[in-house]
C-alpha cells in the first residue's frame, strides 16, 4: 500500500480511486460511445415519411416528427447524401 493510501485509511478520508466522481477521460469515452451507433431510420406509410426513429443499435432513443425542424434538418441530409 502506498504510503498516500496509509494516511487516507487512517484519516478515514477516500482516495482518488475511491470516489465516486467520474474522470474526464471516463465522461469523454462515455459520450463517445453514446454517440458512435446514433442512427435514423424514416418510417413511411403511402409514400410519405410520418416519423423518424433516432436509434442506437437496436435501442430506440426517441421519435422525431418529419416536420419539425430537426426533422426536415435530417431528411434534408439523407435526400443531398443519396
Amino acid at each position: 500500500m502506498s504510503e498516500e493510501a496509509v494516511k487516507a485509511a487512517e484519516s478515514n478520508e477516500p482516495t482518488e480511486a475511491a470516489t465516486n466522481e467520474p474522470t474526464e477521460a471516463a465522461i469523454e469515452e462515455t459520450a463517445a460511445a453514446n454517440t458512435e451507433d446514433v442512427s435514423y431510420h424514416a418510417v413511411e406509410k403511402e409514400g410519405s415519411v410520418t416519423a423518424i426513429w433516432e436509434m442506437q443499435g437496436a435501442k430506440h432513443i426517441r421519435t422525431i416528427d418529419p416536420r419539425s425542424s430537426e426533422g426536415k434538418q435530417i431528411l434534408a441530409l439523407f435526400e443531398t447524401a443519396g
